[in-house]
């Protein structure tokens, strides 16, 4: 018998104060098994999602960024923070279907400073969970970062970070998202969507791609679907970013 799960990831800004009501309509409208948080910075605020939303299983941790909520029991999650990450992230281990999941937020801005702090935490992430790369397991979150072969247009950002793009050679590198593949992680997006940009950010006027899904080359015929949410109406002002959904058999 196949079981499907549904796995939603969404970078909630600012811990998603103030918008708790947004983001509960969001999640109760998609109803995913597994959320999967960037920026859940307030524990209060996860909590109370989860009892709205109806999710039993629950954990974030105050000023950190990695979270989650699971309908599904969860047989263990744990933290980790890399050396020179600047967010811890969070393995999810499901108790039911043979799932395991890494959520995961790199460092931000457009640079190539960033790009090489970020390519730094990619490895440092790849290299501690590499006893799990033979087996089966998503790696999504906010990955702030340019896949190979994607354009950038800066002509939407603000002029400040049009000065940093500009200061890095008037382009980013592509080295954390290269490193991925070069792993042998399948983009799922891109796998679905071979000529869909696939923006995520920000909601009110997309155009750029920075939340991401991975899995292992040899399993990625176990994801069936990749969806960015888009409704309902209400996704535009929850948060900055829009969330992505995997469904996985």
């Amino acid at each position: 018998m196949t079981r499907v799960t549904r796995v939603m990831s969404y970078n909630i800004r600012f811990g998603g104060v103030g918008k708790e009501g947004e983001l509960a309509s969001v999640i109760k409208a998609v109803g995913p098994d597994v959320v999967l948080f960037q920026e859940a910075t307030h524990p209060a605020v996860i909590a109370h999602l989860a009892d709205v939303a109806g999710y039993p299983y629950y954990g974030s941790r105050r000023g950190q960024s990695t979270g989650f909520m699971s309908r599904l029991p969860v047989a263990s999650h744990t933290w980790h923070l890399p050396r020179g990450a600047r967010h811890p992230f969070l393995e999810l281990e499901m108790a039911g279907p043979e799932l395991r999941l890494f959520a995961l937020h790199l460092s931000a801005w457009f640079s190539k400073w960033s790009e090489r702090r970020r390519h730094m935490e990619i490895r440092a992430l790849l290299e501690g969970i590499k006893q799990h790369q033979e087996g089966f397991h998503l790696l999504l979150g906010d990955f702030n970062a340019l896949a190979p072969g994607e354009l950038l247009d800066v002509a939407h950002f603000p002029q400040w970070i049009r000065a940093m793009v500009w200061l890095s050679g008037r382009d980013i590198a592509r080295d954390t998202i290269q490193e991925m593949l070069n792993a042998k992680y399948a983009d799922l997006w891109r796998r679905f969507n071979p000529d869909d940009p696939g923006y995520t950010f920000p909601t009110w006027n997309p155009h750029v791609r920075l939340d991401y899904a991975f899995v292992p080359m040899a399993y990625a015929d176990r994801v069936k679907s990749f969806e960015i949410v888009r409704a309902p109406d209400v996704v535009k002002t929850a948060s900055d970013h829009h969330p992505i959904l995997i469904t996985v058999d």
